[in-house]
């Protein structure tokens, strides 16, 4: 018997060309806000509720577009922004990574690296400029319309943080095309090399964002950061660059927190999203207290 998301990918297939009429077996894969299968060789995304509210498909369209061409993302088939239904080419024999699969495997951290690496020097103009204090001005905005509670003292960090955006904003980095939610199941590696996908969030950015995000995301320790920033920059990165990657391992912890709460607000079964937004502030306390994010300010204030 179908399920309920199994019944509403049919439908949607009619639109897709060459998945229309498609009556194969289908296979329900991850996503922590969207419903995503494989049908036949390709990947179809059919959006989560409530995505509209923060999510452009038009920008995202175009990035994914932008990102296949630079040989890091799979061939988009179809990208309908007004349904922010999208259809990709399914990569075979890849593994979706996970925390403790790219902490199993330093080859993989290093490939990521390389990833990154490939598409901030791409050239790719996505449309969307990802900026973290907008972005949180705006999450705060939509989360002031629902009933859900912001974690003790956010606002409080979040005073303390313009500290950081005054540092960046002295030594601010060349924007790139960044991916900006590497998210560890964003990761497809072949053994060979690793394909990213979900452009949701992605923009033009300060590039240190994606591998401080990413060593967030997969719990990485001090050697699986030096192998990632090592295999990026082809040796050893510079001060500026490694005080930026550390700040914004405490950033995006700050905005996902809301990211997060959004969830909740909007019913999303997929995790515990109250858990997740108090643990992801929590530790973006911690981290924010530490001696190496302070240094890493100071290099930033003093460069």
């Amino acid at each position: 018997m179908s399920t309920e998301p199994e019944t509403r990918l049919r439908a949607s297939l009619a639109d897709i060309p060459g998945l229309a009429g498609y009556s194969g077996p289908v296979e329900r894969l991850g996503g922590l806000t969207n419903l995503v299968f494989r049908v036949g060789d390709a990947c179809v995304r059919l959006p989560g509720a409530g995505t509209e509210e923060y999510i452009n498909r038009t920008h995202e369209a175009e990035a994914a577009h932008a990102a296949a061409r630079a040989g890091v993302s799979p061939e988009v088939i179809h990208a309908n922004p007004e349904n922010g239904i999208m259809a990709t080419r399914f990569i075979e024999g890849a593994r979706t990574m996970t925390p403790e699969g790219f902490r199993a495997d330093i080859g993989a951290v290093r490939r990521a690296g390389e990833a990154f690496r490939r598409l901030h020097s791409s050239g790719a103009r996505f449309p969307f400029t990802f900026e973290l204090f907008s972005m949180i001005d705006d999450y705060l905005r939509i989360l002031s319309t629902k009933d859900v509670a912001l974690p003790e003292g956010y606002h409080d960090v979040v005073a303390e943080a313009q500290t950081v955006r005054v540092a960046l904003a002295r030594n601010p980095a060349k924007l790139v095309a960044c991916h900006c939610d590497p998210l560890c199941e964003n990761f497809l590696d072949t053994g060979d090399r690793i394909f990213i996908v979900d452009w949701e969030y992605s923009g033009m950015n300060d590039p240190m964002w994606d591998l401080g995000d990413l060593s967030v995301e997969a719990g990485f320790d001090a050697e699986q950061d030096r192998a990632l920033m090592q295999a990026y920059c082809g040796g050893e990165p510079d001060a500026s660059d490694q005080a930026r990657m550390v700040i914004y391992k405490a950033m995006c912890d700050l905005l996902w927190t809301l990211w997060g709460l959004i969830q909740l607000a909007n019913g999303n079964p997929a995790d515990d999203f109250r858990a997740y937004a108090d643990g992801r502030f929590a530790r973006c306390r911690s981290l924010m207290a530490t001696a190496q994010f302070s240094d890493s300010l100071k290099t930033l204030q003093t460069a």
